[in-house]
């Protein structure tokens, strides 16, 4: 059995995808501060260590002790507000930490790692859908500091050989079918969820930032990709690096976004609750539309969408939160 380390993993996205390695039949290692992530969402019977990715000691034990062969690496800061307040400290946790850990891998004889990158990296994008090679002129230093690890790659690669494949999300969403899982983060600032928690009366309203952007309603375009199709991209990936892919990045979106007022709508519908919305000013730097291109993951590495569509997205997201209406902490 392939033992593979995934950085936070006890995070939103991180938690889904240790379960479906394990689901793959791969083992799964954990490695997690808990600083934002919940040990709660790794199940008891997965190797768990909390701990620092930039402890070159630990991970050189985990690597030693679970034999480790291949990492997935989600651990970083990741709200774009707290990285233009404190851009010190986003270069710092992600950047320095990213490359002391990888430092570490390499010297340990780990040299295949899939990255959680983020459609962040583009920018304003001049393309619609965007496709990989577009321009990337990251407009926070939350996209830049995942742009700047996605270039120390390609040099790592050229220098000792890495094995890398980075993953730009678009907007992840959606939670495990059975509720199980979901999106619980201290700092909310993702749209569904804050939506949801609006359904659930724990917050007065939802605000719309703005509706006088270029679309059909008014309100801004983004591409929401469930977070089970994020999984299988990771293990599409995984299993591309040992078939000898080409490093390199690559979208995971769907090709169609929605609108903030079709994302509220369809909670309504979803829900069965008329949920308030409250109109508020645009906020600076928000595209009009984001949406992926994403032919290249589809013929590369065979990967497709199978959850998300609206409807899904929000119904799996519902059920985790009427099981934990505030979190992990239940």
């Amino acid at each position: 059995m392939k033992a593979v380390l995934v950085s936070g993993g006890a995070g939103y996205i991180g938690s889904h995808t240790v379960q479906a390695l394990s689901e793959a039949g791969y083992q799964p290692v954990v490695l997690d501060s808990l600083i934002t992530g919940h040990r709660e969402a790794v199940a008891k019977d997965i190797p768990f260590y909390q701990g620092d990715i930039a402890d070159e000691g630990l991970v050189a034990d985990i690597v030693k002790k679970e034999r480790v062969s291949a990492v997935i690496h989600f651990a970083a800061r990741s709200l774009v507000g707290e990285s233009v307040q404190k851009p010190d400290l986003y270069f710092e946790e992600n950047v320095a930490k990213t490359n002391r850990f990888v430092s570490t891998l390499l010297k340990c004889g780990v040299n295949k790692i899939v990255f959680s990158s983020t459609a962040a990296t583009y920018g304003n994008p001049e393309v619609i859908p965007i496709p990989e090679q577009s321009k990337k002129e990251p407009i926070n230093p939350y996209g830049a500091s995942k742009l700047m690890i996605e270039q120390s790659f390609f040099w790592l690669e050229q220098a000792y050989g890495l094995k890398w494949i980075a993953l730009r999300y678009f907007n992840a969403a959606g939670a495990a079918l059975d509720g199980s899982l979901g999106e619980d983060h201290t700092t909310e600032t993702h749209l569904i969820p804050l939506i949801l928690k609006a359904a659930l009366g724990q917050r007065q309203a939802i605000s719309v930032f703005g509706t006088d952007y270029l679309t059909a309603d008014g309100t801004c375009i983004r591409d929401y990709i469930h977070v089970l199709d994020l999984t299988e991209a990771h293990i599409r990936a995984l299993e591309a690096l040992d078939q000898g892919v080409a490093c390199g990045a690559y979208n995971v979106g769907t090709g169609t976004g929605y609108s903030v007022r079709e994302v509220v709508d369809m909670a309504k519908r979803v829900t069965g609750i008329d949920i308030p919305v409250v109109e508020a000013p645009r906020r600076d730097g928000d595209p009009d539309v984001l949406v992926a291109k994403v032919d290249k993951i589809q013929k590369r590495l065979g990967w497709q969408s199978r959850y998300s569509d609206l409807e899904t997205i929000i119904k799996t997201a519902w059920g985790w939160h009427q099981k934990h209406p505030h979190g992990y902490g239940n």
